[in-house]
């Protein structure tokens, strides 16, 4: 992977070293051919943040948390709305570009995008499974691991980044993970998961059958308590069967009896018959006495609804002939107060032109007045600048004054100074100023004199100003008096206009109060005539009517009394009513002695149906043994390929043949880091990798060691004892050496390596001889170059390439 160049929008780390919002770094063109390339610049300008994003993982290893992609979240780096990384990249002969983005409006979201640089342009990256970058984080993940691989082997072999766990940090599991990446043991790992994967299935399904086995159990249990219970059922079939028999006997007793019965209230049904026809005749007698009472009645309420009907006419005509004459006489009242106003009407009909013609005057009185007050500001204006420009003059006049009394007073030192007339006269200062004061004295005379003359214009003008001022002094009041009166001569012509307007309506008024006055002699004439002809005779119709209504009444009420008597009669002489008790009590009988047979036949269905509950269990009972000795069998074949699978996966885990590979590989690691130290640090180290480590008890076991043997001291230690410095020079030459051993072994060529801050602990010596080892893993690897970061001047010296970002930031700096 190499990198082309890189975007970054909205970074913390690019705002605080640089002050931007945005960076854009051309690799191509400021690092060219160089294979070292150092990234300077004081502390906190950005080098970090920079080296940080020159990959395409979505991290920042050296703000991760823990190695690798995970313990890290872009937001707490970024600030804008909208943050960006647009980096381009090279692997494998192909063109790549990652573009990401990271939203802080509103709810966080990343997207991120992995394109190739094809036939068409930029196109998005598909891998063979059919996985294509949509802009889901998990795809545009999956295709950089496809084409680059692990993050972790990734950033533990190319990628030194600022504090960076050491090799020896690793824990066991770590170490065998990364090895197996490099040897390319991915396969074997993938088989043995699944091989995990398929052990697990197998004891899942081995759980399920005993959980089977247990639920046999239970159903055998459940069934021998059925049949327990069921003992007897085939006994209970019988005696159900002979009761149900004496239960239907008696049925046929109870149903004959009810027969009997029956036939003898046949027998009575035609006296009951004629009974209840001599009823039904009284019952419609009295319904049609009723009946007709009813009509009769509401024949009567008709009649007084009609009475009452005319009476509400009589007394709604009379109340509305009322009413007519109050509205008339409001009506006349209201016409004479309009006639009345008359002759004030006439009156401000004559004396409205005056009005108008009065107020046309005050309106010019009122204009000339606004000229006036107009002028007179104007003069105060004046009078204020008048006074402003003479205290100004006067002001000028007093320095006037003041300077030329100086002047004179250094012209009276002439005579005064110990060196006039003497050899040093052309030399005095004192001379030399009375000098000078004598030549200007006569200007400073002319400047007090024009200033005298501009005094005296500047007053005459204030004067005229002033008695200009005093004619005008009473104008605001005279206008204030002016308004007034054209007010009061406005509302008096509105006013005389309104009752001017009124004639027409008086005229109007007299009209109508004649028609009001015909009208109210029209309505007194009604209002005296009382009840008409015709009201008089529909009342006596009214009467008549209620009185024939009376008299049918009295007749229909005889007639229903002495039919009703005829039927009591009839019905008294019929003999007495069947007793329908002794049949109800024969249908009681009946319905008992059916419930009977109906609960002997249930309880010989109940009796029946345990009989053949107890068939069911006795062949339950003989399915459920089989179906034990097929689940038993099924138990121990799964058992059998479970012990097969389990043993199959732990040859396949980091401690099978995993472990044995890396133990192959040890030695070729060990190899290339030794050579790495010889080539840049001497002979006196050496270094050894132990896949196997002796435990307190003496015993071996599976682990992770890096031995350093020194041959100035002829000891060998673990590289944790070591000092700083030296931990860090092994650590270095070891990582450099898995990146090595990645580049001739599993042909997965990294173009570019890079480190940041790695040298700190070294000495002068050692920083140089760290250099050489650069240089050395790039001619071993066939890497084309390494970026690194170095706080050391003299290391930033030797590099084929700088860039420089402090000069950057000068040159931001002078553009703004």
């Amino acid at each position: 992977m190499k990198p082309l160049s890189l975007t970054l929008k909205g970074f913390r780390g690019i705002r605080d070293g640089l002050g931007r919002d945005e960076l854009t770094l051309d690799f191509e063109r400021l690092a060219g051919d160089a294979q070292l390339i150092a990234i300077a610049g004081p502390n906190g300008r950005g080098k970090t943040t920079l080296m940080d994003n020159m990959h395409p993982y979505l991290t920042m290893p050296s703000r991760a948390a823990i190695g690798g992609p995970g313990g890290f979240s872009y937001y707490d780096h970024v600030y804008l709305p909208e943050n960006e990384k647009d980096l381009i990249w090279v692997y494998g002969g192909r063109c790549y570009r990652s573009q990401t983005v990271f939203r802080l409006n509103g709810k966080r979201k990343t997207e991120a995008f992995l394109f190739v640089h094809g036939a068409t342009g930029w196109e998005p990256v598909r891998l063979e499974d059919g996985t294509t970058s949509d802009g889901r984080v998990e795809t545009y993940e999956r295709c950089v691991e496809a084409i680059l691989g692990n993050a972790e082997t990734f950033f533990t072999s190319v990628f030194s980044a600022q504090g960076k766990r050491q090799l020896t940090a690793y824990k066991n599991a770590e170490i065998k993970t990364l090895l197996a990446d490099l040897l390319g043991l991915d396969e074997i790992r993938v088989l043995g998961q699944k091989a995990t994967e398929t052990a697990k299935l197998l004891k899942a399904g081995l759980t399920a059958m005993r959980h089977e086995q247990a639920g046999f159990d239970d159903e055998s249990h459940r069934i021998e308590t059925e049949r327990s219970r069921l003992i007897g059922a085939r006994a209970r079939v019988e005696t159900a069967v002979a009761a149900r028999q004496a239960a239907q006997q008696a049925l046929d007793a109870a149903r004959a009896t009810q027969t009997q019965l029956a036939a003898e209230r046949n027998l009575a049904q035609r006296t009951e018959a004629r009974r209840s026809e001599l009823r039904a005749e009284r019952q419609a007698l009295i319904q049609t006495g009723r009946d007709a009472g009813q009509s009769l009645d509401a024949q009567d309420a008709r009649e007084r609804q009609r009475l009452a009907q005319l009476q509400q006419r009589i007394a709604a005509r009379t109340e509305q002939a009322r009413a007519r004459r109050r509205f008339l006489e409001g009506r006349r009242g209201d016409l004479e107060r309009i006639v009345s106003g008359a002759a004030a009407v006439m009156r401000a009909g004559r004396r409205q032109p005056l009005a108008v013609r009065v107020v046309a005057a005050r309106t010019v009185r009122v204009t000339q007045l606004r000229h006036s007050v107009q002028r007179l500001a104007e003069l105060q204006g004046n009078e204020k600048a008048a006074l402003q420009k003479l205290a100004a003059i006067e002001r000028e006049a007093g320095h006037a004054s003041l300077k030329a009394a100086e002047l004179a007073r250094r012209l009276n030192l002439t005579e005064e100074v110990p060196c006039f007339g003497t050899e040093l006269q052309g030399r005095c200062k004192l001379l030399g100023d009375a000098r000078e004061a004598k030549i200007l004295i006569p200007s400073a005379d002319l400047q007090i004199a024009k200033l005298a003359q501009q005094q005296s214009g500047v007053s005459s003008k204030l004067v005229a100003i002033r008695a200009q001022r005093a004619v005008l002094a009473d104008a605001t009041v005279r206008l204030d008096d002016a308004e007034h009166r054209l007010e009061k001569a406005r509302a008096r012509v509105s006013r005389l206009a309104v009752l001017a307007a009124k004639a027409g309506e008086i005229e109007q008024a007299r009209a109508a109060l004649s028609s009001v006055d015909q009208e109210l002699a029209s309505v007194a004439q009604t209002d005296a005539g009382g009840e008409t002809a015709e009201e008089t005779v529909e009342r006596r119709q009214i009467a008549t009517t209620c009185q024939a209504i009376a008299a049918q009444r009295e007749r229909q009420a005889a007639q229903v009394r002495n039919a009703l008597q005829r039927i009591e009669t009839a019905v008294a002489a019929l003999p007495a009513a069947y007793d329908e008790q002794r049949l109800v009590a024969a249908g009681r009988a009946v319905e008992r002695a059916a419930t009977a047979v109906t609960a002997a036949e249930q309880a010989h269905v109940a009796a029946v149906q345990e009989a053949q509950a107890l068939d069911m269990a006795d062949r339950q009972a003989s399915e459920l043994a089989v179906r034990k000795a097929r689940v038993m069998a099924r138990v121990v074949a799964v058992e059998t390929e479970l012990g097969g699978w389990t043993l199959f996966a732990k040859c396949l885990s980091n401690d099978g043949v995993i472990a044995l590979a890396i133990d192959d590989a040890g030695p070729v690691l060990s190899g290339l880091a030794n050579d790495l130290l010889l080539a840049c640090y001497g002979a006196r180290f050496t270094v050894s990798i132990k896949t196997l480590v002796e435990t307190g008890k003496g015993e071996q076991r599976e682990g992770f060691d890096i031995v350093v043997h020194d041959a100035e001291s002829t000891e060998s230690k673990s590289v944790s004892l070591m000092s700083g410095g030296e931990r860090v020079w092994i650590n270095e030459c070891l990582v450099r050496a898995v990146a090595l051993y990645l580049a001739q072994n599993t042909g997965r060529r990294y173009a570019t390596l890079f480190s940041d801050e790695a040298d700190g602990p070294l000495d002068p010596e050692r920083k140089r001889m760290f250099m050489e080892m650069k240089r050395e893993v790039l001619r071993l690897g066939g890497y084309d170059q390494e970026f690194f970061v170095s706080q050391t001047p003299e290391l930033t010296a030797v590099a084929d390439a700088v860039i420089d970002l402090d000069a950057m930031a000068m040159r931001e700096s002078l553009e703004v």
